[in-house]
């Protein structure tokens, strides 16, 4: 795949604009159409799998204009539809189309406080853009308008500036919400009760907050300064931030009611317990869950090794065993901390996969073997007891599942030897099970999951629930949804009181 040149993107979009504010006539919709869609510069495969830093270096002012000028601003806005905070997405892209960035990022901030964080890994295309009506017309989701990267770039615009505008918050009430768990969900919640003038307590177990943006996402996609940059705004908004706090150890869930006085508690404690493969020879060393190896490379900083001194496995030949987005982040990342081989092993084939299109496409410029229609049967160890082979099996599809994908079916007598010193398990997670061991009157389902209704209440008096721990593993904007619909409901609970 021919990797575009920078350069010339930039002086494309900049001849591009020159031509659209020349026009003396309005820009009709089969005008908007012919505008070209903007590619985002990128480092290439070379240059990226040498460093962590951001693969994708983002829209220059003039190509986030140009894309923003592709919308129709369509009456009906399909893709708000297809947004789960109902960004105002026609409004801040009209503004961004208009050179007005400011008011583009303060119309996203009304629903959003993480745009930066959207922006970079939320899944547009089976979001908003896949409801774009630009999309539609053109019979290709891949050129609808570039939502995510014109939010990206407006959110950067905005951290670029001297002074950021902090949201507005309303005169103290009195009233204390604790807030368990600062991932996307928490980060939400604590925002949205803030600005009501309510006191916010976050809550974290780890020892810095962001959640599974801190410690899941690699550096590569996801910078850990503008994760810190959000927590910032919510400290600085009057949030506090206790680090080290395990609820359910360091404190039961309802001593936070009836022995601290929090009036309100929402749980979004995520989904941290990682899946197995329950198969011959997971104990080895070399085996590890996505979640420890992507921790250790992220947040406990193991790639840089000059300065950390986080032990991490020093892989030649890696497998990595899934299809979704984890799996390409722990790809990825093996490709970075310096493997020779990296295989990729999904038991589906890649149209079943999970992971965004972008990271796919990613994996494969970097050098990710990818094995389709393939699943590990055993790992193989040595004397020692650590791995030096994975034995697979060759799969076909049959019949779809209840999730709508065709069931993988194990080809008799495939099996097959791949050798190989490391195995990262990639297959998804459960929900934190601490709250349900510790709290057995909130009520769960079969998975452990924390059952709410439709306001995110749980079964508990003034205990709320959103993101991963309810939903299972999904996507950041999701949890961000479930997290302003909770603390809708717990600022309606305290307002009526």
């Amino acid at each position: 795949m021919s990797h575009p040149d920078n350069t010339q993107l930039v002086e494309d979009a900049k001849r591009q604009l020159d031509e659209i504010v020349a026009r003396e006539d309005p820009l009709k919709p089969k005008d908007r159409l012919a505008i070209p869609f903007q590619e985002i510069p990128s480092q290439t495969p070379e240059e990226r799998i040498a460093n962590m830093d951001e693969v994708a270096l983002g829209y220059t002012p003039e190509q986030a204009r140009v894309e923003s000028l592709r919308c129709f601003d369509c009456k009906k806005a399909p893709c708000v539809d297809g947004c789960p905070v109902r960004l105002d997405i026609p409004g801040f892209l009209r503004a961004a189309g208009e050179g007005d960035f400011r008011e583009a990022i303060d119309i996203i901030k009304r629903n959003s406080l993480l745009p930066a964080v959207c922006g970079r890994v939320c899944p547009q295309e089976t979001q908003c853009q896949l409801h774009c009506t630009v999309g539609k017309s053109l019979k290709d989701v891949n050129k609808s308008v570039s939502i995510g990267r014109v939010e990206r770039f407006v959110a950067d615009w905005e951290a670029e500036q001297a002074e950021q505008d902090l949201p507005e918050v309303k005169p103290e009430t009195g009233r204390k919400v604790a807030v368990v768990g600062s991932g996307p969900a928490g980060v939400t919640v604590a925002a949205d009760v803030r600005r009501e003038g309510h006191a916010v307590t976050l809550f974290e177990a780890f020892h810095k907050p962001g959640g599974v943006l801190m410690y899941g996402i690699p550096e590569f996609r996801m910078p850990k300064r503008i994760v810190q940059r959000e927590i910032d705004t919510l400290r600085t908004m009057g949030v506090t931030v206790e680090t080290n706090f395990v609820v359910g150890r360091t404190r039961k869930l309802s001593d936070l009611i009836e022995k601290d006085g929090f009036d309100a508690v929402f749980v979004g404690t995520g989904a941290g317990l990682p899946k197995f493969m329950r198969i011959e020879g997971e104990n080895l060393v070399g085996v590890f869950s996505a979640n420890e190896f992507l921790t250790r490379a992220n947040l406990m900083r193991a790639y840089d090794r000059k300065n950390a001194d986080t032990p991490i496995s020093n892989a030649r030949k890696v497998a990595v065993l899934g299809g979704g987005n984890v799996a390409m982040d722990a790809a990825r990342t093996a490709v970075r901390l310096g493997a020779e081989e990296v295989h990729l092993v999904y038991r589906r084939t890649e149209v079943e996969m999970p992971a965004r299109v972008e990271e796919v496409g990613h994996a494969k410029e970097e050098g990710v073997i990818f094995h389709i229609l393939e699943n590990a049967k055993r790992v193989v160890g040595d004397e020692q007891g650590r791995v030096q082979a994975m034995e697979c099996l060759k799969y076909e599809l049959g019949e779809p599942d209840d999730s709508g994908r065709r069931r993988p079916v194990a080809i008799p007598d495939s099996e097959f030897m791949m050798p190989v010193d490391t195995v990262i398990v990639a297959i998804g997670n459960d929900s934190n099970p601490l709250i349900k061991q510790t709290t057995p009157e909130i009520e769960t389902n079969r998975w452990g999951n924390i059952v709410v209704n439709e306001n995110g209440k749980t079964s508990m008096d003034r205990v709320y629930a959103g993101g991963d721990i309810v939903l299972g593993a999904a996507t950041v904007i999701l949890a961000m949804g479930e997290g302003r619909r909770a603390a809708a409901s717990i600022n309606e609970l305290l307002a009526s009181e």
